[in-house]
């Protein structure tokens, strides 16, 4: 289904769903929000039906359409690291990177993706530079929207068996490819081990990468890092885990801000 794209101050701006947990995933609107022909069915009673069938939360953000750096690519400089934290956060730049930033993300979020796919370009490039170094912390609780009911954490499992090889650019272009061109859809497709790593080989990844992603040697570890940082993100914004958010510090990034990532690096 396509996404509904609606204007904020003349600038055509594509809805995002930023994907949510808070007990049991209870949804609730959001300000920018799409109409929906509800066939004389009262909204309450809608609402209930999506609790009981999804235990999930919608809900609604903006971002620009248009990729915010188009024809930069990946990372590219070799000297980017990958480094696989022992909270299982992978955090990818120079070791003197000027600015740490810090993205929650969900590998089976679309608005997830979509942030990758807007401003991915333009944080590589600033990673490349030195201005900025970025550290994920994946979560999974969008697991149970996968046929295979652990999507996301299997994603974050091959994530991890990437960043562990230590390669800025394998972990690049890994994150980029799960996220936008190879991201199932939500209660649709799924990715088996094998495809993820495959993945991993086709971009760059070390075969000891795709050996772990094959044998699903980190989820185990991948299931219990995610736990730990939904709980992290829930605390931080007050009750609600929401994907995808970013933060500098402890001050949470407007993503809804299209200069965003240059004004996190002026």
């Amino acid at each position: 289904m396509a996404e509904p794209a609606y204007r904020v101050s003349g600038l055509l701006r594509q809805t995002v769903v930023v994907s949510e947990s808070r007990s049991n995933y209870t949804p609730r609107p959001m300000s920018n929000t799409t109409t929906i022909a509800l066939g004389g069915v009262a909204l309450a009673v809608v609402v209930v039906i999506v609790v009981a069938v999804f235990q999930w939360r919608p809900t609604s953000d903006a971002t620009p359409t248009a990729v915010r750096v188009d024809g930069y690519g990946l990372v590219q400089d070799p000297g980017v690291r990958a480094v696989l934290e022992s909270d299982g956060s992978m955090l990818l730049g120079h070791p003197d990177a000027k600015k740490t930033i810090e993205m929650f993300e969900d590998p089976l979020c679309p608005a997830c993706g979509n942030l990758e796919r807007i401003y991915g370009q333009e944080i590589a490039r600033n990673i490349d530079t030195g201005a900025l170094a970025v550290r994920y912390r994946l979560v999974n609780f969008l697991d149970r929207q996968s046929p295979s009911k652990d999507y996301s954490t299997r994603a974050i499992a091959a994530s991890q068996c990437v960043a562990e090889t230590g390669s800025g650019q394998a972990l690049s272009s890994f994150h980029a490819e799960v996220f936008t061109g190879s991201r199932p859809s939500e209660g649709g497709s799924d990715l088996s081990n094998d495809e993820l790593a495959e993945i991993a080989r086709t971009t760059g990844a070390a075969e000891s990468a795709t050996r772990c992603i094959s044998n699903g040697d980190k989820v185990d570890f991948a299931r219990t890092t995610a736990k730990a940082q939904t709980a992290a993100l829930a605390e931080a914004l007050g009750g609600a885990a929401a994907t995808p958010s970013v933060f500098d510090g402890e001050t949470k990034i407007d993503i809804r801000d299209e200069n965003w990532v240059v004004s996190v690096t002026g």
